[in-house]
């Protein structure tokens, strides 16, 4: 398949872009729904958000799979059963009886929802290199970055006419359009002459190279890191502004709706800025507003402060996320085309292993508190910028180092 362009460019951003959409409304349709589910099946707040860890563990090892799958497989056919299989999950997610069935069937919710994911950005290293990766992935991500807006609006729109149980039935609907649209409109993009080979040591040697690629290692754990802050807000938010301030389902979805926005204003300035603000520029930025925003958050929720006064850091901090995401993956994948389903996987893998250890930790202190939130969040932006800084930034200058005699003598080295 030849680099699109122009209409094609744009159709093949969407259809993309919708495919990584699995994600986010697989995890943000059902957040209204958190209460109720607690009510319904006479349970605790924490297993409720076990649901979404098990979610979350799904599509981290889903990605996991999948990703090494489609070097061998191409892209494609992995991509069509996957997501035949996430619409038979989400059917089994409405149909259980009891929480710790709703915590199975979403785990292989997540699992077949994985496969949107890794394989759409597998498709863009396929297809692009460079800056207009970088550019392309920002269109694609756009698209995507629709998921946290209308995701929760939906989930609180279906609460209005129905209960939990129709959220998980629309998710099956989402599935169907896809798996329709993928069978029709996207051609394979790796050919079998660049597929790798089918063997478990293969796998694992790719795997191996990428674990010893300190660079590449420094960008997964930022971008690891940060997404685990996000899993922790997406995790205690609904509590926090439902149960602390008192908002309904639909005002909740409204408020979270408003920072999907912030995930567009992000990825739409690094989208436009690309030619000419370097993306470590941009992840630098990213990186600072994320840990400013932690602070400010922890503290308001100390102090108790106003709503307001949570929903502006709160507003930044997901600003920070679309920033430090697509600057990270565009120079994490960029020099692995030759495993590139393989680097998205581990790429894809990190930030839900590490967001399935912070989404239940939110509710440790209970339904009526934010601080646990907070902490998460603010710990999470520090350990994104001191992975950047130790393993990103010593190794380029290492680099630097060895290559420029005349840094050598300026650093006395």
């Amino acid at each position: 398949m030849n680099t699109p362009s122009g209409k094609k460019r744009i159709q093949l951003a969407i259809l993309l872009g919708s495919l990584g959409l699995l994600g986010p409304f697989t995890i943000d349709t059902y957040l209204p729904s958190f209460p109720t589910i607690v009510k319904d099946f006479d349970t605790t707040v924490s297993l409720v958000q076990i649901s979404l860890t098990s979610c979350l563990l799904g599509l981290g090892l889903g990605q996991l799979v999948i990703g090494p799958l489609s070097d061998v497989k191409g892209r494609k056919k992995p991509l069509l059963f996957f997501i035949a299989l996430y619409l038979l999950a989400s059917v089994t997610c409405s149909l259980a009886p009891n929480i710790y069935f709703l915590i199975i069937a979403r785990l292989l919710q997540g699992f077949a929802a994985a496969g949107g994911l890794v394989i759409s950005r597998a498709i863009v290293r396929d297809l692009f290199s460079g800056r207009e990766l970088t550019k392309f992935f920002t269109m694609m991500v756009l698209v995507g970055n629709l998921g946290p807006i209308v995701a929760p609006i939906a989930g609180g729109g279906i609460l209005a006419f129905t209960n939990w149980h129709g959220v998980f039935i629309a998710l099956a609907c989402v599935g169907a359009v896809l798996l329709f649209t993928v069978s029709f409109k996207l051609e394979e993009t790796l050919p079998e002459e660049k597929r790798v080979p089918s063997n478990l040591p293969q796998i694992m040697q790719n795997f191996g190279s990428l674990f010893k690629d300190r660079t590449f290692m420094g960008y997964a754990f930022t971008q690891g890191f940060t997404i685990a802050g996000i899993f922790a807000y997406v995790s205690g938010i609904p509590f926090v502004y439902q149960n602390i301030y008192g908002v309904t389902p639909q005002q909740f979805s409204l408020l979270f709706g408003v920072n999907g926005l912030a995930l567009i204003i992000g990825s739409q300035m690094v989208g436009r800025l690309a030619d000419t603000i370097p993306e470590r520029t941009f992840l630098k930025i990213g990186l600072a507003i994320a840990n400013i925003a932690g602070a400010s958050l922890l503290i308001a929720l100390l102090l108790k402060a106003p709503l307001i006064a949570v929903a502006i850091p709160v507003f930044f901090f997901v600003s920070s996320i679309s920033i430090i995401g697509t600057t990270s993956f565009a120079l994490a994948i960029e020099t692995q085309g030759h495993i590139a389903g393989s680097a998205s996987a581990l790429l894809g893998l990190l930030p839900f292993v590490l967001g399935s250890i912070t989404a239940p930790l939110v509710g440790i202190a209970g339904a009526y508190t934010g601080v646990p939130m907070g902490a998460l969040i603010f710990g999470a932006s520090f350990l994104a910028f001191l992975s950047y800084y130790i393993l990103v930034r010593k190794a380029s200058l290492k680099v630097q180092l060895s290559t420029d005699p005349c840094a050598m003598k300026k650093t006395g080295a």
